[in-house]
C-alpha cells in the first residue's frame, strides 16, 4: 500500500484532529519523534487537539502526562476527552446529588463528580439495596475484578432499568506491537448482548465528539471550515469514519491499531476510505 509523508499531507490543513493511543503514545510511553510534529506545528501556526476516547482520567491528568514526557503545549484545553461529553449528558440529564454506580478506576468517577453526582464503584454496591441507584455508567476497564465484578453488573442491570452510559466507546487498544486487550467499550458491548439492552455511548465515531473539537477549533480559528481540518488516528472504525461522516478528511496511521501488514484488506473489506494513509504522524525535522 503507498502511503504518504505526514509533512506532506498536514500543512494543506488550517487545525488537526489527533486520536491520542496509537498516533501519539503506545504501550511504551511517547511515539519516538512525535514531539518533532508538534514543534512543526506550532512553527507553522496550525492549532491541534487531541479527541480520546479515554475516560480513565481527567482532561488535566491526561494533558499532564504529556507534559511530564517533554510537551508542555499539550496543555488541558488542548484535550477533548469522551468523558467530558458523559459529564454534559449527567449535568443536564440527571438531578445533582444523585448515585451512579460505575465500572472504572475511582480516577475514572471523576467525571461523574464533577457534574454533581454522588458515586459508587460496582464493587461496594450491594445487590439487595439497589433503590438508591439511579443510573451506571462503564467508564474504565481497569479497577474492578473481572471475576466478579462483570458478573455483578450485569446482575445489577438485570435486577433494576437505569440510564447506562457508556464513556468509551473503544472495543479494544494496542497494548504492544501485535497484540490488543479488551477496552471497557467492548465490556458494554458484552453486557448488551447477554441482558439484550441498548446503552447510551459517547465518544468516537459518534459526531458529538467531533462537533466538541469543531466548536473548540473555532475558538482559535473563527472561519475555519470542516474541509480544511484534518482527523489522524489510527483504527477506521472509530477515528476514521467518524472523521469522514463529520465532514473531515482524515488521515489513517499505521503505528498502532491498523498493522501495516493488513491495513488494504481492512480498508477493502470495511469500506472505510481514509483520505490518506501515512506510516506515523511522525515529522522529522
Amino acid at each position: 500500500m503507498r502511503t504518504k509523508s505526514f509533512r506532506s499531507v498536514v500543512r494543506n490543513y488550517r487545525a488537526v484532529f489527533f486520536d491520542a493511543f496509537g498516533v501519539l503514545k503506545n504501550h511504551s510511553g511517547l511515539i519516538p519523534g512525535i514531539e518533532q510534529t508538534f514543534t512543526y506545528l506550532e512553527k507553522k501556526g496550525i492549532p491541534y487537539y487531541v479527541l480520546t476516547n479515554d475516560s480513565s482520567r481527567s482532561p488535566d491528568e491526561l494533558a499532564q502526562w504529556y507534559q511530564d514526557r517533554g510537551m508542555p503545549n499539550i496543555t488541558t484545553d488542548k484535550i477533548l476527552s469522551s468523558g467530558m461529553l458523559a459529564m454534559e449528558f449527567f449535568k443536564t440529564k440527571l438531578a445533582n446529588g444523585k448515585v451512579v454506580a460505575y465500572l472504572g478506576t475511582k480516577k475514572s468517577a471523576h467525571y461523574l463528580e464533577i457534574a454533581g453526582q454522588n458515586t459508587i464503584a460496582i464493587s461496594d454496591v450491594d445487590l439487595t439495596d439497589l433503590e438508591h441507584i439511579k443510573s451506571f455508567a462503564f467508564l474504565d476497564d481497569e479497577g474492578f475484578d473481572w471475576n466478579k465484578d462483570i458478573d455483578k453488573t450485569i446482575n445489577l442491570l438485570r435486577h433494576k432499568n437505569m440510564t447506562v452510559i457508556v464513556a468509551n466507546t473503544d472495543k479494544n487498544y494496542p497494548v504492544n506491537k501485535n497484540d490488543i486487550s479488551v477496552a471497557v467499550g467492548g465490556l458494554a458491548d458484552l453486557v448488551e448482548q447477554i441482558l439484550g439492552k441498548k446503552f447510551i455511548r459517547f465518544g468516537k465515531p459518534d459526531a458529538q465528539m467531533f462537533l466538541l473539537a469543531y466548536e473548540r477549533a473555532m475558538v482559535d480559528v473563527p472561519d475555519i471550515q470542516r474541509k480544511e481540518i484534518l482527523m489522524v488516528g489510527d483504527t477506521l472504525f472509530t477515528d476514521i469514519i467518524g472523521g469522514n461522516k463529520f465532514g473531515l478528511d482524515t488521515a489513517l496511521v499505521l503505528s498502532g491499531n491498523t498493522l501495516p501488514d493488513n491495513a488494504k484488506i481492512k480498508i477493502g473489506s470495511s469500506g472505510i476510505i481514509p483520505t490518506y494513509v501515512c506510516e506515523s504522524a511522525v515529522i522529522q525535522l
